[in-house]
């Protein structure tokens, strides 16, 4: 059995910090991947890169992307 974490998007009671410490952990403990989404003023892809840089193994994913948004 394979393992995720949907982390969704940055919220008012959470910190990057919060979030980058449960991918961590996620990757320590064996999880397969690690998920992120994205909503009004909150980017999916900038977090997924700074877990992906400081996580060893772990896979990452968006779960929702905004694609109209971008340019």
């Amino acid at each position: 059995m394979r393992l995720g974490l949907s982390l969704g998007y940055q919220t008012a009671w959470s910190t990057p910090a919060d979030h980058l410490a449960l991918a961590q952990e996620a990757d320590r403990l064996g999880y397969s991947v690690v998920w992120a989404a994205e909503a009004y003023g909150s980017d999916a892809f900038t977090p997924l890169a700074w877990w992906g840089a400081q996580t060893e193994r772990i896979r990452l994913g968006t779960g929702i992307v905004q694609l109209s948004a971008r340019t």
